[in-house]
């Protein structure tokens, strides 16, 4: 009996460890205990994905960490779950990775770890999507701006500078993602070559290189490209699986993309929900019956799917790329792409309706939608002080100078790096007035100042203004706004912003500058604190920094500011940037996530370009602007 009884104890101990141990030591749980349940991952060589011996169908969405604060990630992924989705995608974004040439950053919202640690605790299967470039509409792709410091720079090609820059780039990101692959117990099931290289393919070479560093550094799951139908056959390769995007089935997609790869699993990579907005342009909306019409035809097909965008979010700070075709188009500030879920992540008609017609494509019932979290409006913002640009300049630090103008990124800041984003101020002497041109070399729009007087604004369709005659001599301030890099085309390599060449008054060169780097980082916003701020005035021209408070009395909910009124400019809370402002719309609200409030007094400071809104207040409901339907 007695041995009996301590035989029980023994055991009793020996699961009371066991149990203590999957609860101290989580990677343990989350990834042994996977990995040993496992035998084999996700394998293309039939016409069905075969997963562990079992035919499976991707149900996919996309959502990207880096456009949705880390707090409201698991909320995100649970609605995605009940939609009846299996697969998340992402896309990894260089430029926030490494800021800076040798300085990575993986904390916080970036830390694309914790990120796939919470699908695989939801029950999402991961397709990677780490680039190096991921078009996104994301500032340059997703590539670092310090690239472009080398004048011969030729990006998305086996050129040296960007081969070397790249391979040091994996050096840091790979190794962070290894152990969340599928066969070792993780959730990523794939991982995709570059990102729609047939509709660049400068490189014959490129893709073979971006494979064979992602393979050598130990990727070892199935392995895809992405491309749209004219760009398929170029971005192709062997032992790649090949994917398709769309918005709009053609009948000869597939067939076209059987040609291609016989007898394997078609994939859509991106069915694209909605779209993405432009600054000037209207919202746009893609009909909610169209798109369940598309899936439903895909899935009946046999073939697996990815929705982009599943979640859109929001391109906080200065991250909106833009397009350059026939003209310029900067994006806006919200990516909310009529999404299934909204740029706050509310349910849309969309959303039940795909929860509806996937519910189709699973054995058990979906898990119940998630209770949303609520909005709210915290009245108006009490704008107190206001300071004046041209206060702030003597105590930026010296300013450089140059004989002629440096382009932002090629300018001595930021530890040999350049400057990314923001703004930059060139001042130069000039005697009398005239006609002032600058020939295409703004990039991308400014304002231009006689001693701190404005004349006018130039950009690319405005390349010239008249300034008035004086006797004397007086200066001559540009200052230019970089207003979001190309993000898809061929005109990756013709990027750098600020001024990129000579500007004329009276068709000679100007010449002599003292240059301002003025990136407007958080680090700066902190430093206005320092300043002699004056009382508001009743008119007071830009461009000017305002500041007030958000007083918050209850916990935090998500809201929204109306900027109803004021003209063209950037916000930030608690010194976080908001994003950009511009009353040629759509957008007239910009997104404030509720976990970036605090209870009681939230500061907030608007860098205004041109004149004060009289008001500044918080709504429960977003207006992204007229709608136009996409066809």
């Amino acid at each position: 009996m007695r041995r009996e009884r301590r035989r029980r104890l023994a055991l009793l101990a020996l699961l009371l460890l066991a149990g203590y141990l999957v609860l101290r030591f989580r990677v343990f749980d989350s990834f042994l205990f996977r990995m040993l349940s496992r035998r084999s991952g996700l394998q293309a060589d039939e016409s069905q994905f075969i997963l562990d011996g079992t035919p499976i169908r991707i149900l996919g969405g996309s959502m990207h960490y880096f456009r949705v604060p880390e707090a409201q990630w698991k909320d995100r992924m649970l609605k995605m779950k009940a939609c009846g989705l299996n697969t998340l995608t992402t896309y990894v974004p260089w430029n926030l990775h490494e800021p800076r040439r040798g300085k990575f950053d993986f904390s916080r919202n970036l830390d694309l770890g914790a990120f796939l640690e919470t699908a695989a605790d939801v029950g999402l299967w991961v397709i990677l999507r780490p680039g190096p470039y991921i078009c996104a509409e994301w500032d340059l792709g997703g590539l670092p701006s310090w690239l472009l410091r080398d004048k011969d720079m030729q990006l998305r090609t086996t050129y040296k500078g960007f081969a070397d820059a790249t391979e040091a780039y994996f050096d840091k990101l790979i190794p962070k993602v290894l152990y969340y692959q599928y066969t070792k117990g993780g959730p990523i099931i794939a991982v995709q070559v570059e990102n729609e290289y047939g509709s660049y393919a400068m490189d014959s070479n490129y893709m073979e290189f971006i494979k064979t560093a992602l393979v050598r550094r130990g990727i070892v799951e199935l392995l895809l490209t992405s491309d749209n139908k004219d760009g398929i056959s170029s971005g192709s390769m062997e032992g790649v699986l090949a994917t398709i995007n769309f918005q709009k089935i053609e009948p000869i997609l597939f067939s076209y993309l059987d040609s291609i790869q016989s007898n394997k699993p078609v994939m859509v990579m991106e069915f694209w929900t909605g779209w993405f907005d432009h600054w000037g342009g209207d919202h746009h909306v893609f009909d909610v019956d169209q798109m369940i019409s598309t899936v439903s035809d895909v899935l009946k097909k046999g073939a697996s799917i990815n929705l982009y965008m599943f979640h859109g979010g929001t391109n906080f700070g200065f991250m909106a790329g833009a397009l350059h075709f026939h003209e310029y188009r900067a994006d806006v500030t919200s990516y909310d792409y009529d999404a299934p879920l909204t740029e706050a992540g509310d349910y849309t008609t969309k959303y039940f309706r795909l929860r509806e017609l996937l519910s189709e494509f699973h054995d058990e019932p979906l898990p119940p939608a998630p209770v949303l979290y609520p909005k709210a409006t915290y009245g108006s913002v009490e704008l107190k002080r206001c300071l004046s640009l041209w206060d702030v300049l003597e105590f930026t630090g010296e300013p450089f100078r140059s004989a002629e103008p440096v382009n932002m990124e090629n300018l001595p800041v930021n530890d040999g790096n350049g400057q990314s984003y923001g703004y930059t101020l060139y001042e130069a002497v000039i005697y009398g007035g005239g006609r002032f041109h600058t020939r295409g070399n703004v990039r991308d729009r400014a304002q231009v100042f006689v001693s701190t007087q404005s004349v006018g604004s130039v950009d690319y369709k405005n390349q010239e203004l008249t300034i008035p005659e004086v006797p004397g001599y007086r200066k001559l301030q540009i200052l230019v706004e970089n207003c979001g890099r190309v993000n898809y085309g061929n005109k990756l390599n013709d990027q750098r912003k600020g001024l990129v060449g000579d500007v004329f008054l009276r068709d000679i060169p100007l010449r002599n500058f003292k240059i301002y780097s003025l990136d407007m980082n958080n680090t700066f916003i902190s430093s206005l604190d320092t300043f002699r701020w004056s009382q508001l005035l009743e008119e007071k021209k830009g461009p000017v920094f305002y500041q007030g408070s958000l007083h918050v009395r209850s916990a935090p909910q998500d809201t929204f500011l109306r900027m109803k009124g004021w003209k063209k400019g950037i916000v930030f809370i608690n010194g976080r940037n908001l994003g950009r402002y511009w009353d040629i719309g759509p957008q007239e609200t910009l997104y404030v996530p509720g976990s970036w409030i605090l209870p009681g007094v939230n500061e907030v400071t608007i860098f205004e370009e041109y004149e004060a809104g009289p008001s500044l207040y918080t709504v429960e409901t977003p207006f992204l602007g007229r709608t136009q339907y996409v066809d």
